[in-house]
């Protein structure tokens, strides 16, 4: 009796009888087999594989009519192509079923899915004992012939797919490009657009549909893992589909309305009037321009967390009132930078420029200052100070845009590409705070953690390094963790492709860690302080002070002391104080100061037999800071049970003039603590003189 198909892997087991493994090889080779209407992407590949199944059907069928008892080689060869067939037909579904762009944009990668599919069929086939199988010897040939081309077949990759996604992605680089720009619109070449669009099997409104469907789809998909990149084109290509379809069958109508003075009669209205929602009765505005949230023309159209496109301004005060979901599909954001969605920014420009629509809102452009629109005040202030103002917003006019072009390159930009645009970006976020938040706000965050995990040692570095100059606003800080980065970041720590990316990892660990719940998450990973401390090591000298410094905040926090302590620093920073070379001694005097708080730290720092002399002589000869920290270790060690370390300093002719110097001319906090050691010493040595009863 048949049994129902098992599971994949009772399948790949052999646990299933021979005669329903033969019938479920024979029906699902023929549902590929049968397969009618071929993808517009990967034909070459989905036709090759269909093709072979044909082949692979018929000798399933003969093995079938021969009705004889299988070797159990066949069996676990057949049940090893079951599974291989199986991939074949949801590798085509998927191929058929998805998007037709997204699968030109990945063809390279689907490809490589179908060459793997063919070495899995190949090392089937290897198994499979044809001499002991009853089977016609002209169905024996076509198998044989199969398993040569299967062993010896290469990548397939079709030479034309391959030229239409260049053309494609260099359409999207250009949209990217014109949607920072009214002015650049120009280089956008929209036959070629409707040229690919066409090739991709687009022709009609409802192809046009079914693909916006099928990318929103695929976006919704991949927001929230952390595909940011990948969210961000695939909303370009949702743009591109829209401007390629209003570009195929909607000049018509905008040619109607242009002759019975529609258009030009709303154009006149609007350049007089603020443009509001009566007017957008008016001109029929495809629903993919307006805003989500305020249902009006989208003028600076930017991409959430989730993968949906709002009005910057909307968004913004969706966000600043305090929500943290996305209004249109209730998805928790994992963080809240906005993405510029250049494509349809571009598209809107177009339609606004077709429909006489002013591209910035006349009530509230930021293109013209407050001085601007204020005759009074523009009296009040001289010349020079107008002039110097004016100055200021072209210089952050020039950064915004710049900003903006090069996170677009981080975004859809080759690998050498990238690495010039974070380089870049690294260079423009070294200085000024105003550049730092205008770089964050044209949603290079994600971008550059999704970098971090670059395989290109340059990126990487160029990616943390613009992560640590960024963080430095502090605004920044709270973006970053919101995008994920702390895992990546020490990630990078601990194992990054150059010892100047891994202390910059360490610095912006320092950097992130100043506020105190960051203490709390960073200290939470079991990689962080471990690979800190091994930076301690390793480090150049600016390295090992980063390393200490992000040590000192992070055990500002009680619980990561302990930590701290058993990840081996405390020896590490005691050799740190005799290293001249080093040049961190006040960094570590602190960090060994501040583990003293917890009992692990004091057991471990009085294990040292050469601490004592160190920071005697660091009381003569120390920084301001550092006497205060060897006071503070000092005083530390002769408390609660320290009496051999007090006999120590007794015993030392250089320590109690030190002291009584230190407790003279310190510092406030070194006289306080100059003074308690000194009444400590004092009846340590009254104790010694007692006489014994």
């Amino acid at each position: 009796m048949d049994v129902t198909l098992p599971p994949p892997l009772m399948v790949s087991s052999g646990f299933l009888p021979t005669g329903s493994l033969l019938e479920s090889l024979i029906q699902i080779s023929n549902e590929v087999a049968t397969i009618e209407k071929i993808p517009s992407t990967q034909t070459k590949n989905v036709s090759t594989m269909i093709r072979r199944i044909k082949l692979l059907s018929s000798l399933f069928e003969e093995i079938q009519e021969a009705n004889n008892q299988l070797p159990p080689s066949s069996i676990l060869c057949l049940t090893e192509l079951y599974s291989v067939i199986r991939r074949v037909k949801s590798l085509i579904q998927a191929c058929k079923e998805g998007s037709c762009l997204w699968n030109l944009v990945r063809s390279e990668s689907i490809s490589n899915q179908f060459h793997v599919i063919v070495k899995e069929m190949s090392r089937a086939l290897d198994i499979l004992p044809l001499s002991l199988l009853k089977i016609a010897a002209d169905t024996r040939e076509q198998v044989e012939l199969l398993h040569k081309q299967v062993k010896r077949a290469d990548l397939l990759a079709d030479s034309r797919e391959i030229q239409r996604r260049e053309e494609l992605l260099q359409v999207m680089m250009a949209s990217s490009s014109a949607g920072k720009s009214s002015k650049t619109k120009g280089i956008i070449d929209f036959e070629k657009l409707k040229v690919i669009m066409t090739q991709i099997g687009l022709r009609t409104p409802l192809d046009y549909e079914e693909e916006i469907s099928k990318l929103e789809a695929e976006a919704e998909k991949q927001a929230g893992t952390g595909g940011l990149i990948v969210v961000s084109n695939i909303n370009n290509l949702i743009s591109l589909v829209t401007l390629s379809k209003s570009m195929a069958f909607s000049k018509e109508d905008h040619k109607t309305a242009q002759e019975d003075g529609t258009t030009q009669s709303v154009g006149q209205n609007s350049q007089q009037h603020h443009y509001s929602s009566t007017q957008s009765m008016v001109i029929n505005i495809p629903d993919e321009y307006r805003c989500p949230i305020s249902l009006d023309l989208m003028r600076d159209p930017v991409i959430v967390a989730s993968g949906h496109t709002y009005d910057r301004v909307s968004i913004a005060q969706w966000i600043n009132s305090g929500h943290h979901t996305c209004p249109k599909s209730g998805q928790r954001l994992i963080h809240m930078a906005l993405i510029p969605n250049y494509a349809l920014k571009c598209l809107i420009h177009q339609f606004c420029q077709e429909n006489n629509i002013p591209l910035t809102d006349p009530a509230t452009s930021s293109s013209s200052s407050d001085l601007e629109r204020s005759p009074s005040i523009k009296r009040k202030l001289p010349e020079k100070a107008l002039d110097h103002i004016s100055a200021t917003k072209a210089a952050m006019d020039a950064v915004k845009m710049t900003a903006e072009f090069l996170v677009g390159k981080l975004a859809m930009g080759s690998l050498d590409i990238q690495r010039q645009a974070a380089y870049e970006l690294r260079l423009l976020a070294k200085t000024g705070m105003d550049n730092r938040r205008i770089i964050s706000e044209a949603g290079a965050i994600p971008f550059l953690v999704t970098l971090l995990s670059s395989h290109d040692p340059r990126i990487q570095e160029n990616a943390v390094t613009t992560l640590l100059n960024l963080s430095i606003f502090e605004n920044n800080k709270v973006l970053i963790v919101a995008a994920g980065a702390i895992d990546s970041i020490v990630d990078v720590l601990g194992s990054g492709k150059t010892m100047e990316a891994r202390e910059n990892a360490a610095a912006t660990i320092f950097s992130l860690s100043i506020i105190h719940d960051y203490k709390v998450i960073i200290g939470s990973r079991p990689k962080a302080i471990p690979s800190l401390v091994g930076l301690l090591k390793d480090g150049t000298t600016a390295g090992k002070r980063d390393a200490a410094t992000a040590l000192f905040n992070l055990a500002l926090y009680s619980v990561n002391k302990v930590n701290v302590v058993l990840s081996g620093a405390v020896p590490l920073l005691i050799d740190l104080l005799m290293d001249d070379k080093a040049g961190i001694t006040d960094d570590a005097l602190a960090v060994l100061a501040l583990l003293l708080g917890c009992s692990e730290g004091l057991e471990e720092i009085r294990k040292s037999k050469v601490l004592v002399p160190i920071l005697i002589d660091l009381l003569r000869f120390g920084s301001p800071k550092g006497k205060e920290n060897s006071i503070t270790l000092l005083l530390g060690l002769c408390k609660d049970g320290g009496d051999e370390v007090a006999r120590r300093l007794l015993m030392n002719p250089r320590s109690i003039p030190s002291l009584q110097s230190l407790a003279a001319d310190g510092s406030m906090k070194a006289q306080r603590k100059a003074d308690a050691l000194l009444r400590l010493l004092n009846r340590c040595c009254s104790h010694s003189r007692d006489p014994v009863e």
